[in-house]
């Protein structure tokens, strides 16, 4: 399984047991809908291998007890302590409206109430304070705030997301006047 295939469920970040059971802390506001899973993927080295989990059940709040079927001892634990856990992109839930997960609107035409089309959204950068759309219009790129005060519309059929930009932040990336 590739990593670009899946999506970030949590870290494992605690053994449990002296059995091999470990602690997921999962990355999720709905840790409920990851219970009964059958299985994950844990990155080991570069590599993403399955594990296959014999029994799991939510451990406060966003921690997931887990007992894999392959690690028994504390000595196996060790082995996949503080590692990341991942599952694919078809297992996340469906989201509808204006809601989407970030890969989801990738290559999306970013349409302004004033300006139309002002692009093609690349990527979203999430590691600043402020999520912003990265958008490509000709040679110049945007950074446009991903904030549900801005976003008006989500249209997947359509491959758009509508917003309304604050006055003058289309005009300062364009130079329109």
């Amino acid at each position: 399984m590739r990593k670009e295939d899946c999506f970030y469920l949590g870290k494992i970040v605690s053994k449990y047991s002296f059995k091999g059971e470990v602690l997921l802390k999962l990355d999720t506001d709905e840790p409920e809908i990851y219970e009964e899973m059958e299985s994950v993927f844990v990155e080991l080295g570069k590599n993403l291998v399955p594990f296959f989990i014999k029994k799991s059940r939510l451990h406060k709040s966003t921690l997931l007890r887990v007992s894999f079927e392959d690690v028994s001892d504390e000595a196996s634990a060790d082995t996949i302590l503080g590692k990341g856990v991942y599952l694919p992109l078809t297992m996340l839930p469906k989201l509808d409206g204006n809601q989407f997960y970030y890969h989801e609107v990738i290559g999306f035409t970013m349409l302004d109430n004033v300006h139309g089309d002002v692009g093609t959204i690349q990527s979203i950068n999430d590691s600043a304070a402020q999520v912003l759309f990265e958008v490509q219009k000709g040679e110049k790129q945007l950074l446009i705030p991903l904030t549900d005060d801005i976003i008006t519309k989500v249209n997947r059929e359509d491959k758009t997301v509508h917003v309304q930009t604050p006055e003058g932040l289309i005009d300062l990336y364009l130079g329109e006047e």
